[in-house]
């Protein structure tokens, strides 16, 4: 529930109450004696989502810019004639939507302050970036609850969404300026703690699972990214609180941020540039997700005449940043095929070494038990290729299977279309 304030001019009271009459509303006036332009203030209870109708048709009434009016949160209104008109309005199609006036207003309240942006940007990067190196992922995501970045992806779309230049441009700034502050701080904060071994030395970052997993992104990080923003968007047009989408905006964002830092800072460029494109992928799906939501929401710039500059600069802003999405996707789809074959592959090998061990098994005289097959792949990052098989059979004391390591690499060497390393563990074991 909502309680509006307005104003009402000299010379439009009559107009403004016909028009309040004519939506069923109750309503109270106070006469207005400290300014001669209005000639008293009207008290209005509506249901949430009657706020923006009602508006507008005061305005056609004769309200103009220069009243001013107040939309203030209501706990309870008691009246048979609201209970009425919230009824009425519970069978629209969106009861919890709130007006595009409070949409405007929670957007730019949740851009903080420049100097709080900052503090709280810079304070989350330290954070992840301590989290990652520690593998730690309840640090991680501690740095995720006060990260700031929910406001600015929220007023950027907003603001191009009704038409305020100065909102949308200020959550761009806010966003970009953010983030790059986000990885410099990491690559920072990372390089002291590399250089003063503040934690044993890493010959390689990827080892360390909470940052390997932000290097090779898939297309899922897509799904994560674009229903954060949707979930964003929903969130703030109801009227309810943001702070846990808030969170699941900035699992998209800081942890690649500080990722990128760290290997900015251990001399890894493809570490930097997997994270980097994660990060990228993530800003721009979050974007163009609010942007999607709100316009099909309805919103729309309050004066009509500047509504087809508003479609056009959301069309604009969406088409690009789908563009850059499918390009930068490039990327992922090559992290995605990479995670199959590599997995295809590992399952093949797997299978042929079991068979081989199978046969072995027909043959030896002997119980031969498959006990287990480790599939060893190359450290790198993407393209990772298999190097080693470590098969493991349990047999009897004292004996082992003559040529199953040379039977095993020729069916794993075939499978993987090169020369593998094969091992072959033998285990003792007893049968009771």
């Amino acid at each position: 529930m909502r309680l509006l304030q307005v104003t009402i001019p000299t010379g439009e009271r009559e107009a403004v109450l016909s028009a309040l009459d004519g939506e069923n509303l109750d309503y109270a006036v106070v006469e207005e004696t400290g300014s001669r332009e209005y000639a008293a203030v009207a008290h209005v209870p509506v249901p949430k989502n009657a706020v923006e109708p009602v508006l507008e048709a005061l305005r056609g009434a004769g309200l103009d810019d220069q009243a001013f009016t107040v939309v203030v949160e209501a706990s309870t209104v008691v009246s048979s004639q609201f209970e009425t008109l919230q009824a009425d309005h519970a069978e629209a199609e969106d009861p919890d939507r709130i007006a595009r006036e409070e949409l405007t207003t929670a957007a730019s309240d949740l851009a903080p302050s420049t100097q709080t942006y900052v503090v709280m940007t810079v304070v989350s990067a330290l954070i992840a970036t301590a989290g990652l190196l520690l593998d730690s992922p309840a640090v991680v995501v501690g740095s995720m609850v006060i990260a700031p970045l929910v406001g600015p992806a929220m007023a950027a779309s907003v603001g191009t969404v009704v038409d305020d230049p100065g909102l949308a441009s200020r959550g761009v700034r806010l966003q970009v300026g953010g983030l790059l502050l986000a990885v410099a701080t990491a690559t920072v904060f990372a390089l002291f703690v590399r250089y003063t071994n503040l934690v044993p030395p890493l010959s390689d970052v990827t080892s360390v699972p909470e940052i390997r997993e932000r290097v090779a992104p898939d297309f899922l990080s897509l799904v994560v990214a674009l229903g954060a923003g949707a979930a964003g968007v929903v969130s703030l047009t109801s009227g309810v609180s943001t702070a846990l989408v808030g969170v699941m905006i900035a699992v998209a964002l800081i942890p690649p941020a500080a990722t990128v830092g760290v290997g900015l800072a251990w001399g890894e460029p493809l570490v930097a540039v997997g994270s980097g494109v994660l990060l990228l992928v993530n800003v721009l799906s979050i974007n163009l997700a609010a942007l999607v939501v709100l316009w099909y929401s309805g919103y729309r710039p309050r004066r009509w005449f500047r509504e087809s500059d508003a479609r056009s600069a959301t069309a604009t802003r969406a088409a690009t940043l789908l563009t850059a999405i499918v390009v930068l996707s490039a990327f992922l789809g090559g992290a995605t095929y990479d995670s199959y074959t590599t997995a295809t592959t590992a399952r093949d090998i797997e299978t042929d070494a079991a068979g081989a061990v199978a046969a072995a098994d027909d043959s030896a005289g002997y119980d031969v038990e498959l006990l287990g097959v480790e599939v060893e792949h190359s450290n790198t990052v993407l393209f990772r290729q298999p190097e080693t098989v470590v098969v493991t059979v349990g047999v009897p004391p004292g004996e082992t299977v003559a040529g199953l390591a040379g039977r095993v690499d020729e069916r794993v060497d075939g499978t993987a279309g090169r020369d593998l390393r094969t091992q072959v563990r033998y285990v003792q074991t007893r049968s009771a």
